[in-house]
């Protein structure tokens, strides 16, 4: 087995003290240009890693954040899963990544896990979080961040977009656009996200004095999605609605491609079809989805903002939940009212 190479190897190597090459090798650290380059030469030339861990133990501190998020086949979350790992590999931390399902037990199960990699921070994406598990994070010095999720969870640091405001643009624009039968795809009913956004949606058509539709449960899931457009739409013209918002973008594809590949139906010339988060693909010219938009950047930099102001200065970070406003993006896949503009 060959020797491991030792900081103060690297140290010899290169003509410095010990400190300086783990100086050199701490994000932050002061050291000179020269003196730095005499150390990444010597380490290259040794075949040199330092070992995080073990500073970690040393120094209290490990400079990874671990992700935790349920799924990645809604496309919303790859984007954001680029975002903010270079948003923080710029502020010198890193991130391991870690799946589990959407469930409150599977999701402490990883978090247990996850503390176990001494990290310095956590961030939940589209995952809950029982409150006895966010109180250990919270007596073991780990700030949690929520993105794209909220809870009822006091120590919390959480970020969204307006999915209330959201779905409410979206119900005010379909009535404008003269639907009759307004239906609705939920995601997964545990989510804070499609809770507020139906309860938006609901609230613009209770305004104007009308009833959903008609309404079915995707989960957010590809199959049951699949499954809840058809059940929806294979009935009769008459029973079937004339518009139908759907809780996300991923969801909100498929929903087209079965009215238009398997029913045969037009979008939207017998059906509108609104989503929410404009994914990449919803822009590509085959779909053309009317949706609401969640900016990515901006959840993305109030998120790390929180997280490292959380980890550096807690002393002087006060949890909150920040709203990032929603925009109503209009393209070609619902039906335009009179006078609106794309």
């Amino acid at each position: 087995m060959a020797e491991r190479v030792t900081a103060q190897m690297v140290a010899e190597r290169a003509g410095v003290s010990q400190s300086a090459v783990s100086r050199v090798f701490t994000p932050g650290a002061s050291a000179s240009p020269r003196t730095a380059e005499k150390v990444r030469k010597a380490a290259a030339e040794l075949g040199y890693r330092p070992n995080i861990l073990a500073r970690a133990m040393v120094s209290g501190r490990s400079r990874i954040i671990g992700l935790v998020v349920a799924y990645l086949e809604n496309l919303f979350y790859p984007e954001v899963l680029e975002r903010l790992s270079s948003a923080l590999q710029a502020q010198g931390y890193h991130i391991l990544v870690f799946l589990t399902s959407q469930t409150e037990k599977d999701a402490d199960e990883i978090v247990e896990e996850v503390l176990a990699y001494q990290v310095d921070g956590i961030v939940l994406a589209s995952v809950s979080l029982s409150s006895d598990l966010a109180s250990r994070c919270q007596a073991a010095g780990v700030p949690v961040l929520l993105f794209n999720r909220s809870q009822d969870i006091s120590g919390l640091n959480a970020v969204t977009s307006d999915n209330v405001g959201g779905g409410r643009k979206v119900g005010e624009f379909l009535l404008a656009g003269g639907h009759d039968r307004i239906g609705y795809i939920a995601g997964w009913e545990g989510a804070s996200t499609q809770r507020d956004r139906e309860a938006g949606f609901r609230q613009a058509l209770d305004a104007a004095g009308r009833e959903l539709f008609c309404r079915d449960v995707g989960d957010f899931d590809s199959e049951r999605s699949f499954a809840a457009a058809r059940r929806m739409f294979s009935r009769p013209e008459s029973e079937r609605p004339d518009a139908v918002f759907v809780a996300g973008d991923h969801m909100a594809l498929i929903v087209m491609d079965v009215l238009r590949f398997e029913l045969g139906l037009s979008v939207p010339g017998d059906v509108s079809v609104v989503g929410y988060d404009d994914v990449p693909s919803a822009s590509w010219l085959a779909y053309q989805l009317t949706t609401v938009r969640q900016p990515a950047d901006l959840m993305v930099e109030k998120s790390v903002t929180a997280l490292l102001k959380a980890i550096e200065r807690p002393d002087s970070a006060i949890p909150k939940h920040e709203v990032v406003g929603a925009e109503l993006i209009l393209r070609s896949s619902a039906r335009l009212p009179e006078g609106w503009k794309r």
